[in-house]
C-alpha cells in the first residue's frame, strides 16, 4: 500500500487521533510548567513529560500521515545504509583542498578591495 492511499480502518478516526495526540503533547508542556515549582521533582517531571510525549507520538503514528512518516523513516534508513562514506584520508584531503581554496579566494578579494580603495583614493584626493 502506498503512503498516499487511505486505509479505511484508520481514516475515519484520523481527526480524533490527532486531537488526542496534540492533547498529550500539550499536557507535556503543561506538566513541565506545573511541576516546575515543586521541590525535588526533576525526575518526576522528566518521567511525566517523556511519558506524555511517547503517548502523543504513539497515537500520531496510528494516523494515515503517521504511518506514511514511519514508512518514509524506514525507507530513509535503508537508503542511508547504502551510502558509501569517504575514508578518513579522503576527508582530510578534501578539507585541505577547501582550506587552500578559501585562502586563495580571500587573498584575491583582499587584493581587489585594496586596488579599488587605491583607485578611489587616487580619484578623490587628486581630483580636489
Amino acid at each position: 500500500m502506498s503512503a498516499n492511499e487511505q486505509d479505511p480502518t484508520v481514516a475515519p478516526f484520523n481527526g480524533v487521533r490527532w486531537l488526542l495526540s496534540f492533547t498529550a503533547l500539550a499536557g507535556a508542556v503543561y506538566a513541565n510548567h506545573a511541576l516546575a515549582g515543586i521541590d525535588n521533582s526533576l525526575l518526576i517531571r522528566v518521567a511525566v513529560i517523556l511519558a506524555l510525549v511517547a503517548v502523543g507520538l504513539g497515537i500520531a503514528m496510528t494516523t494515515t500521515k503517521g504511518r506514511a512518516g514511519l514508512i518514509f523513516a524506514k525507507e530513509s534508513r535503508i537508503e542511508a545504509r547504502k551510502v558509501v562514506w569517504p575514508t578518513r584520508a579522503e576527508t582530510i584531503q578534501t578539507s585541505l583542498i577547501i582550506m587552500v581554496a578559501v585562502v586563495i579566494i580571500s587573498l584575491m578579494l583582499y587584493l581587489i578591495d585594496m586596488g579599488l580603495v587605491y583607485i578611489v583614493n587616487f580619484l578623490t584626493v587628486k581630483g580636489s
